[in-house]
């Protein structure tokens, strides 16, 4: 049977809800926006000790969930031996793509060419590979980073759906990852090609990338986008993008080029720069 919350989320105009949301959010009203962050931090408990500006000090509710941290409050592990985690967040599912196929949840998956937007040739590149899928929870740091280095080759702004995507909507909701709304980057670099794809939820009002700012979401149309080699070159850790308002990142690596840590598990926290693999051909550069 399914559960309220799953029926209202079928039932709710997703980027309705979410544009609504996205006015409030980025309201510079001084009152307004301070009441917001006050309410957000008691309610999720978020750790203020950790950012870069006072309440105030942020221009609006957006700005303030897209905050900065303090300088070293995410120290990042030996990315020539490791990949590192791109986002503050708890590990949904992490494993191998078998036939296309990327573990959801209980017995749900997706594949990987639905992932990025019905790219075949993209997603069989990623054939036995590894992918880890993480979960960014209100209370967390927004920003998202860079797994490791890499050049950008290309982006595909992917049309869907706005669930939620939490645990309970993953373990109910079909398809999810390639089912929402969400950006999809790859790259290249010493460890091969990589994705990593930024999906879009519930109430997310929008995705910025720092090569082109603001990504015009909720929109019907599949855009794709190539770059020249090297325009836009990062190193491990470095900043990629970030979320207004919630969501997932899902990482793809190619065959031979990951080995997670085997400690790590669906549900168990990371941090942004923890090493959660070991790079298979360190080697090839940092």
């Amino acid at each position: 049977m399914t559960s309220p919350f799953i029926w209202l989320q079928h039932a709710l105009p997703h980027h309705l809800v979410s544009r609504g949301a996205g006015k409030i959010a980025s309201s510079e009203s001084v009152w307004l926006k301070n009441l917001l962050i006050r309410r957000f931090i008691d309610a999720y408990d978020v750790d203020m000790g950790e950012a870069a500006r006072r309440v105030e000090d942020f221009k609006s509710f957006n700005d303030f969930f897209t905050r900065e941290l303090k300088p070293g409050a995410r120290p990042l592990a030996d990315s020539r031996t490791h990949i590192l985690s791109p986002a503050d967040g708890a590990v949904s599912q992490i494993g191998r793509i078998d036939e296309d196929r990327i573990f959801q949840a209980k017995g749900r998956h997706f594949t990987a060419t639905q992932l990025l937007g019905g790219d075949a040739g993209a997603a069989e590149r990623f054939e036995g590979g590894s992918f880890a899928t993480i979960y960014l929870s209100p209370r967390d740091y927004h920003r998202v980073h860079m797994p490791a280095a890499g050049s950008l080759a290309s982006t595909a702004y992917v049309p869907g759906d706005l669930f939620s995507v939490n645990q309970v909507t993953a373990e109910n909701v079909d398809g999810l990852f390639a089912r929402n709304e969400r950006l999809a980057c790859l790259f290249t670099g010493p460890d091969g090609v990589f994705a990593s794809v930024m999906v879009g939820a519930m109430i997310v009002a929008g995705i910025e990338t720092v090569w082109s700012g603001l990504v015009e979401t909720h929109h019907p149309r599949l855009v794709r986008e190539s770059f020249e080699p090297g325009a836009h070159a990062f190193g491990a850790g470095d900043e990629m993008g970030r979320f207004i308002l919630g969501s997932t990142v899902v990482l793809l690596f190619e065959p031979g080029r990951v080995e997670w840590d085997a400690g790590l598990k669906a549900g168990d926290a990371v941090r942004m720069g923890q090493a959660i693999g070991r790079r298979l051909q360190p080697n090839a550069g940092a």
